[in-house]
């Protein structure tokens, strides 16, 4: 099979067409976004998707989609606190009515002062229904209070509940999940928005539940002075209702433009701040176009924060506006029905009184409905996810695996990744027994990682079986495997952790340590050194985040990292291509104490490397392409096969015979 630039050349195909010579580029550029409109170039990140839904939905859709995120809401509450939340709805019930009650009293306050005889009589008769009105308020006063009490108390359970279900189940997912990008992103939006909001949604549910309650109340008392009343309450909160959702409207879409405008604006923050850009960025002296774009993009958040204000002004003008025109027609209704007598006068003022609450309790109902409705958005997103990992989580069972192995066996083995049409693994078959020294060799690509991940318990096959003694690990528990291999990676973790912590972590603890095993891996690692040099030693902080933390260098975190590894002493140890950032002594010094005075002899090895001269002493070769294992058997078996092994063997050791030569020549005899 004949192949050019990593591309299988497919026989009749037909070829790609010659791309057009490239043109001369441009005298100038952009370097942000041009004079249009700015939410229209930045792309929509994962953490904005819900950002304008409030701007979008019709009214109907709020009023449809308010009573299930109500109840959703309840659900959550009465799982965290049962007894808080019923405090909460009972509170609430009796604020209302309190606030009811007292506009029932005030009308009878009206009454006494409106009534027949002299007003020091008048007066003196309307103080017990002035004191009724000081005690319902006095009451609302108090159940409000006991409200926000059990308030404070429900809404940090939400969210300590959610959140810890949260991260437990998103850290045991499988692997494969984890490598979704679009998992990705559900995840990250569910972390930064839906359990943020989540702590917000309750205090704001509850306002929505008391303005409605208030609006429902004012109701009900102005039925009670003139069932003819209640049109006129439509007529008077309706416009300050529809003024109130035109606000909210324009407030949302302003935003997501000021939105848009500050992430751009973080771009070029970013750039100026950060630590891995700055010596390139003085280095190509780019400091004052970077500022230069950077002014003109907060002179423009500026433009759109006067924008915006202005047009809340005249929108605020414009309701005030229409609802004044309402209320209007709604006091002339109401001097036409005193005037032919329907009401008496002491109830015409309690239906002033009433008419104002009502539209008070509906601005505030418009304005917490349309909160309410988009962030329950960003509540679902969490839940739904929470949904998702739980049906994505590590196979359990009651069979633990094995503390010592002795042979770990493949049997066409198939794996192929998530979105991706080529198979990983190929029908890859081995078997691997302790004490022995194994290496998987190939072009990037070819399966080499897949196969270790396999191994580890990382990912499950999808065709064929991996045993231990015999046993198919799909009847083990996931988390009892993955405990007895010992994982190396390239680019390890850097714990935020002390040095002693990066190495115990490996057997899951941070703060309990065998202190003779832990001497012994840092010492084979090569990472004694480096944590001697430390001030702190073993109790030395590993991060720049913390005051008086230490930074490593790539080299010193791979010692870590192998220390790591060895400290755990699974009997199945996966090095992948772990010294790549070491210096040669230190990666000899690595290889020597892995491959040839290990810690355990009935450990299996299993080492991963580009570099060929590293495996030379291992006991066999896993030659991988393309997903499958076209050569195994030792060095110097491959080397007399003269196959692919022996070509890239051969052409590695040319390229360091060519860089001896130089020296060779011009050296001193």
């Amino acid at each position: 099979m004949n192949q050019q630039n990593g591309a299988t050349a497919v026989e009749g195909a037909v070829p790609a067409p010659r791309a057009e010579p490239l043109p001369l580029p441009p005298r100038t550029v952009h370097a942000g976004p041009r004079d249009g409109d700015l939410a229209e170039e930045m792309k929509d990140t994962y953490w904005s998707v819900h950002d304008e839904a409030a701007a979008r939905a019709t009214v109907r859709q709020v009023l449809v989609g308010l009573p299930r995120i109500t109840r959703l809401i309840g659900r959550l509450a009465w799982r965290a606190d049962a007894r808080a939340t019923a405090t909460v709805v009972l509170c609430q019930l009796l604020s209302a009515a309190m606030s009811a009650l007292g506009l029932v009293a005030s009308v009878g306050v009206l009454q006494k002062l409106f009534a027949e005889g002299p007003t020091p009589d008048r007066v003196y008769a309307a103080v017990p229904q002035l004191l009724l009105v000081v005690g319902f308020l006095a009451a609302r006063a108090l159940l409000e209070a006991v409200v926000a009490v059990a308030q404070a108390r429900v809404t940090p359970k939400i969210r300590t509940a959610l959140e810890r279900e949260f991260f437990q189940l998103t850290a045991n997912v499988r692997l494969e999940a984890v490598e979704d990008a679009d998992w990705h992103d559900e995840v990250y939006r569910a972390n930064d928005r839906g359990l943020f909001y989540a702590r917000q949604i309750v205090g704001q549910v509850v306002a929505l539940a008391s303005a409605l309650l208030g609006l429902a109340g004012t109701a009900g008392v102005l039925g009670v002075l003139h069932p003819a009343l209640l049109p006129l309450l439509l007529l008077s909160v309706l416009p300050v209702g529809a003024a109130a959702v035109r606000s909210a409207r324009a407030r949302f879409h302003s935003f997501r433009r000021w939105n848009a405008l500050q992430r751009r604006v973080r771009v070029f923050s970013w750039l100026l701040l950060d630590q891995d850009a700055a010596a390139e960025l003085r280095s190509d002296t780019a400091q004052q176009a970077l500022l230069d774009e950077h002014g003109r993009l907060i002179v423009r958040i500026a433009e759109e924060d006067t924008r915006l204000g202005v047009r809340a002004a005249w929108l605020n003008l414009a309701g005030r506006a229409v609802g004044g025109l309402g209320t209007g027609i709604t006091y002339c209704a109401l001097g036409a029905m005193l005037i032919a007598g329907w009401l008496p006068l002491a109830a015409g003022a309690g239906a002033v009184l009433a008419v104002q609450a009502g539209q008070s309790a509906l601005t505030r109902l418009v304005e917490v409905a349309h909160l309410v409705y988009e962030h329950a958005m960003w509540v679902d997103d969490l839940l739904a996810v929470q949904a998702r990992c739980r049906g994505l989580q590590q196979r359990t069972a009651e069979v633990r695996a094995p503390a010592r192995v002795g042979t770990v066996t493949l049997e066409d083995a198939r794996f192929t990744y998530a979105g991706k049409d080529t198979p990983a693994l190929r029908g890859v078959s081995m078997t691997l027994s302790a004490g022995e020294r194994i290496a998987f060799v190939g072009p990037n690509g070819s399966g080499k990682s897949t196969c270790a991940k396999v191994l580890a318990g990382l990912h499950e096959l999808q065709e064929g079986r991996m045993c231990w003694d015999g046993v198919d690990v799909r009847g083990m528990d996931a988390q009892s495997l993955q405990r007895q291999v010992a994982c190396v990676l390239q680019d390890p973790v850097h714990y935020p952790f002390s040095a002693l912590s990066n190495i115990t972590v490996s057997t899951g603890s941070l703060t309990e340590a065998d202190p003779e095993r832990a001497l012994a891996a840092a010492r084979a690692a090569g990472a004694d050194e480096v944590i001697a040099g430390l001030p702190e030693r073993w109790e030395a902080v590993l991060s720049k985040r913390f005051r008086g933390g230490h930074e490593l260098s790539g080299g010193q975190w791979a010692k870590i990292a192998v220390a790591r590894g060895l400290y755990k002493n699974a009997p199945l140890l996966l090095l992948d291509e772990p010294t790549a950032s070491m210096d040669p002594p230190s990666e000899h010094a690595v290889y020597e104490a892995v491959l040839r005075g290990r810690l355990r002899e009935d450990q299996i090895t299993v080492l991963i490397s580009h570099r060929l001269a590293s495996v030379v002493e291992c006991d066999r070769i896993y030659v991988f392409t393309e997903g499958r294992v076209i050569e195994s058997g030792s060095h110097e078996e491959l080397m007399r096969l003269g196959g692919v092994y022996a070509r890239m063997f051969a052409l590695q050791a040319a390229g360091y015979r060519s860089a001896e030569a130089p020296a060779e020549e011009g050296a001193v005899p």
